[in-house]
């Protein structure tokens, strides 16, 4: 048993993540400032014996005593790292050098949650891990993409210099229960409109692509590469690519929805496509996913038709 802290551990995926780090026998501390995070997510856990909630920012210093470390501490969706661009380079440059000091400080492993949007919009398909990325560093999604690029290059350099445990996981889209009605991404947006007879709002002709992970798969993989020696950055997402009026459409026919699809102007910076190669977390943590994209879809439309009653 470690005792594990997971910054951003209210938000999205850090509740499920707290979740199966309590159930495989840790303490877990979930530290998180509540700007998208919800102390609802952490509802089946918040009593247990094992768990602690604390309320603090990673902008500031950390004085807690642990062995391992989950830095999963930043708004995900465009809409809010957007709001505020400025804190969203904060969280994620000065979250990583305290997240960093930290595990310094007390020897312990830390895991920085990195994301697929350091390969911008990419020139090279599908993204491996040594594809340096096509980023606009001046735009308007650059403070999330720069930002986890800077928080990169900190969690190597911290390798470099002090021998620090480090991984990293570039994160794919991922999906599932729990995600804001109002995030603004995509699966969570079709969904909600669609259980609500809205349009569907696409941006651009729909022909650009992604691949969706289920949160379960996620985590799996999250915990796998903690547990890894692995120091090279590990692509988690699915492989399989989707256009996103094909998502539209398929989660149009899940609901039974007789909504209409919108076409809206293409955001700056937004990808035309994304895919993972993901030999490397198939060769060296022994993970790929398992549930495929109707399954996991059925299981997000449940929980939002449950959310929204």
């Amino acid at each position: 048993m470690s005792r594990v802290l997971v910054t951003g551990g209210a938000g999205f995926i850090g509740s499920h993540l707290c979740e199966r780090l309590i159930a495989d026998g840790h303490e877990v501390i979930c530290l998180d400032n509540f700007l998208t995070g919800r102390k609802a997510n952490l509802e089946s856990i918040a009593r247990h014996p094992r768990f602690e909630l604390v309320r603090h920012d990673v902008v500031e210093p950390l004085l807690l005593e642990v062995d391992e470390i989950y830095n999963l501490a930043c708004p995900a969706s465009p809409r809010h790292y957007q709001a505020n661009s400025v804190k969203t380079v904060k969280t994620n440059v000065l979250g990583a050098l305290h997240v960093l000091g930290a595990a310094k400080r007390l020897k312990a492993r830390v895991l920085q949650a990195s994301t697929s949007e350091v390969y911008g919009d990419p020139q090279v398909h599908p993204q491996p891990e040594d594809y340096w990325g096509h980023v606009n560093p001046i735009g308007t999604r650059a403070c999330y993409d720069e930002g986890k690029r800077v928080a990169e290059t900190l969690f190597y350099d911290y390798l470099r210099q002090h021998k620090l445990q480090i991984r990293v996981a570039r994160i794919f889209n991922t999906y599932g229960p729990r995600m804001l009605e109002n995030d603004g991404r995509v699966v969570s947006n079709f969904v909600v409109q669609a259980l609500r007879g809205e349009p569907i709002t696409i941006y651009g002709d729909g022909s650009q692509t992604r691949s969706f992970c289920f949160v379960d798969d996620l985590v799996e993989g999250l915990v796998r590469l903690m547990n890894s020696n692995c120091t090279e950055p590990v692509n988690l997402g699915n492989p399989a690519e989707y256009t996103i009026a094909d998502l539209a459409h398929k989660i149009v026919a899940m609901t039974s929805s007789k909504s209409r699809i919108d076409k809206l102007p293409l955001p700056a910076d937004d990808p035309r496509r994304r895919r993972p190669d993901i030999s490397r977390a198939k060769t060296v943590i022994g993970w790929q996913p398992t549930i495929a994209l109707e399954q996991g879809l059925g299981k997000t439309i449940a929980y939002f038709r449950e959310a929204m009653k």
